[in-house]
């Protein structure tokens, strides 16, 4: 269904009468812009733990989600903090049980897929399905009109909250992005990932990482600074950090995708090269360049390296010195934009973004290729 949304919410919930008992699960796909339900379930599934039905109630959203909205990203909304955390990958899944459902989940999460733990007020539909159908009451697949539980037009004081608008209980974890300052390569616009020739800053990278760190010194507030392995990454920070008075943790997640065989060559040259496999890697975020890394495999280290910057910086300001790739990756993530959006942004050398990550999960983008006066 091309013309569906092009962003739905699934919210899940189940539960059992006894912890094992009758059990069953309630799950729907909704509409955020319009809080419209576009299709759910409410289905028993004999006798279960308060968990299985939870995990049950999770797959049966998703596989809704993939019928009704195949084209559409997705936010999973659940009170169930156990299955979020799980699903995140902050939590360990330790009970046989859990692993198989857990990996059905995963195989059928889309890509980008982003985890958010709700109040158990703020899954009260997909509660309702659970309990409908633990009742005996039929559910239809398609309602006719939405839950009592559906988003307002009009945000509540407490969502407004949630997506950055009011005050949070918590200060924000606070990442400011810098790319690094030219280098021969990317004044020639040649593919320099991970597997090249690692091109250190030519003198007008060295001036604009001079920029960058006078910027950054006037703002203030920075704790940390942490950098990308890569040759032209670490002589940025160093020009930063010295003029925080910090040093610099080099951390291998937000090096540059490796671009394999195509390093050192420019657009027109892989066109010319390696037409096929250029077309390939253009339709799918999955393929990866010949002996190089799919986006998709960067997307996840990436994300790995964030959160650990989030778990070891809770409610902190840390600078991290990085490439183009792993900016896009973590705006596309916030800003919930399909992945082939990365090939619609561009990133000045030597430019800024921040983006605040909240406690509960939730994000906000507070500026983007902010590129600091050289003079």
């Amino acid at each position: 269904m091309s013309d569906g949304p092009a962003h739905v919410i699934v919210e899940a919930d189940g539960g059992s009468r006894g912890n094992p008992g009758p059990a069953a699960y309630g799950a729907l796909v909704r509409d955020p812009s319009t809080g419209q339900v576009i299709a759910q379930a409410g289905v028993t599934i004999g006798v279960a733990t308060n968990n299985v039905a939870e995990y049950s109630g999770l797959i049966a959203g998703l596989e809704l989600a993939r019928e009704f909205t195949p084209d559409a990203s997705i936010e999973v909304r659940m009170d169930s903090k156990l299955v979020i955390e799980q699903m995140a990958g902050r939590w360990k899944i330790k009970h046989p049980d859990m692993k198989p459902l857990a990996i059905k989940a995963q195989s059928l999460a889309p890509f980008g897929t982003e985890w958010t733990w709700v109040p158990r007020a703020q899954n009260a539909a997909a509660d309702a399905l659970a309990n409908m159908a633990l009742d005996g009451k039929p559910v239809p697949l398609r309602p006719t009109e939405a839950p009592a539980a559906a988003v307002p037009a009009e945000p509540s004081d407490q969502q407004k909250a949630l997506q950055g608008w009011g005050a949070q209980a918590e200060p924000p974890t606070q990442l400011i992005f810098l790319r690094h300052g030219e280098t021969p390569h990317t004044v020639d616009k040649r593919f320099s990932g991970s597997g090249g020739d690692d091109p250190g800053l030519s003198p007008t990278g060295e001036a604009q990482a001079q920029a960058a760190a006078r910027y950054l010194s006037t703002i203030g507030g920075i704790d940390a600074v942490v950098a990308s392995p890569m040759l032209r990454t670490r002589q940025t920070a160093q020009v930063v950090a010295e003029s925080l008075g910090l040093d610099v943790k080099v951390e291998k997640g937000w090096v540059e995708c490796s671009f394999g065989d195509w390093d050192g060559h420019t657009f027109a040259e892989v066109q010319q090269k390696w037409p096929d496999a250029l077309n390939a890697w253009m339709e799918s975020t999955s393929v990866a360049p010949p002996g190089g890394e799919s986006f998709d495999a960067c997307a996840r280290r990436a994300r790995s390296a964030r959160d650990g910057l989030l778990a070891a910086y809770p409610g902190r300001t840390v600078l991290v010195v990085t490439h183009v790739t792993p900016i896009k990756l973590m705006v596309r993530s916030v800003l919930q934009a399909p992945m082939n959006s990365l090939f619609r942004m561009e990133l000045r050398p030597a430019s800024i973004t921040e983006i605040h990550w909240y406690a509960d999960g939730l994000a906000s983008l507070k500026s983007f290729n902010v590129q600091p006066s050289l003079v």
